[in-house]
């Protein structure tokens, strides 16, 4: 199981803020935005100021995907489009 972090990006989309901004709210570092960015797993506590600083749920900014899914597209990854 990989961990996608899509769903904060269209929520920082919505909310019409760029990553600094994220970085600023929720007073984290430079590599944990990186490591966002990269769908790499952070602590419960990151992703609980993230949350607290948008003001949403862990569901609102991340998803856990199935290692044969893709996470782009909802397909198992090898299906024809």
């Amino acid at each position: 199981m990989t961990v996608s972090y899509n769903k904060l990006w269209k929520l920082l989309i919505d909310k019409k803020m760029k990553k600094k901004d994220l970085q600023a709210a929720a007073d984290i570092s430079a590599s944990v935005i990186t490591k966002l960015g990269r769908d790499e797993p952070v602590t419960t506590t990151i992703l609980m100021k993230v949350c607290a600083a948008l003001k949403c749920d862990i569901g609102d900014i991340m998803e856990i995907v199935p290692e044969n899914v893709s996470a782009t597209d909802g397909r198992e990854e090898g299906a024809k489009k």
